[in-house]
């Protein structure tokens, strides 16, 4: 199943799953990769941020590529986000060989101008190859590049191997609709749309226009339902179901914390062995732990009790 620019529905951001000692966990990656698949997501993306992608080295990076597209179906993405060129194309043409679908590449934090970040994608794409379909990743809570519709526009004009938006500006829900506003003024061409941060809004993201989520919620069943609920235009029931999530999310969205909260519910969930990030990384308390139960049994009890009055 190859990526484009119609690709819709949900791509999961990946953990790297470790042992207590900072050992990649291989068995975990496998059953992490299984529960995905159960959960019905339509992808992976690994190696993004939430998979500590720059703790790891150059070889650990690929056997974790390896690993995973050998053990799924289901289409691969890879971050390949680094500070040159050089590492940049290495990983991503070895993981294009090995089966990946495509790249996901994000701005360094040095960037200011709009030429600025215009001129990194297309050299980036030149580096990775234009044969190798990559994904924009549009994050400036976190990287602190502020790219504005018109930039987006024009980066994806300038690559013809751009196929997709990582959104997860905040707020922005503007810049989809101005983005689709350009589709329909035929200012730009197609471009899958998926929206990050943590699903915190994409009860409202899929009504302008998003396509789906590529995020790393402890519950991507939840955002395979609700984006298949939005599409079929089932409006209320999507709202009812991520009112639900609502006080998880928010709690897992904390920055800081989120990547250990996420962790500490999938391996609740079954999915990873242990909670544990390599170092430097954070832990959660003995009170995070208890209030983060309390919130996973308050959720169990709403969605319960959604099922029954949608079955009554």
């Amino acid at each position: 199943m190859a990526i484009g620019p119609d690709t819709k529905g949900v791509y999961t951001i990946a953990p790297t799953p470790f042992e207590a000692d900072g050992k990649i966990d291989w068995a975990s990656l496998d059953s992490m990769v299984d529960f995905y698949e159960r959960c019905g997501v339509d992808g992976m993306t690994i190696l993004g941020i939430m998979g500590e992608a720059p703790k790891l080295d150059a070889g650990e990076s690929l056997e974790i590529v390896k690993r995973i597209v050998a053990r799924t179906r289901l289409p691969v993405i890879v971050g390949v986000s680094a500070p040159g060129f050089a590492a940049m194309r290495s990983l991503a043409r070895a993981s294009m060989e090995v089966g990946a679908q495509g790249v996901m590449i994000a701005p360094p934090p040095a960037l200011r101008t709009d030429d600025q970040i215009v001129t990194y994608f297309r050299n980036a794409s030149e580096a990775v190859g234009e044969d190798v379909p990559f994904v924009l990743q549009d994050y400036p809570l976190t990287l602190s590049v502020v790219m504005t519709p018109a930039v987006i526009r024009r980066i994806v004009t300038d690559n013809p191997a751009c196929i997709m938006l990582k959104h997860e500006d905040w707020p922005g829900l503007e810049k989809i609709s101005a983005l689709r506003g350009f589709q329909k003024d035929g200012l730009l061409r197609p471009l899958s749309i998926l929206t990050g941060n943590g699903g915190l809004f994409l009860d409202f993201e899929m009504g302008r226009g998003a396509d789906g989520a590529m995020t790393g919620y402890a519950f991507p069943d939840m955002l395979v339902e609700m984006v298949k609920l939005s599409a079929a235009g089932e409006r209320d029931k999507a709202h009812d179901l991520f009112d639900a999530h609502l006080p998880y999310l928010r709690y897992e969205q904390q920055p800081g914390v989120g990547l250990a909260v996420r962790k500490y519910v999938m391996m609740k969930r079954g999915a990873i062995a242990s909670d544990a990030q390599r170092k430097p990384g954070s832990a959660l308390s003995a009170a995070a732990r208890q209030e983060v139960d309390y919130l996973l049994m308050r959720l169990e009890s709403r969605v319960r009790d959604q099922a029954s009055r949608q079955r009554n």
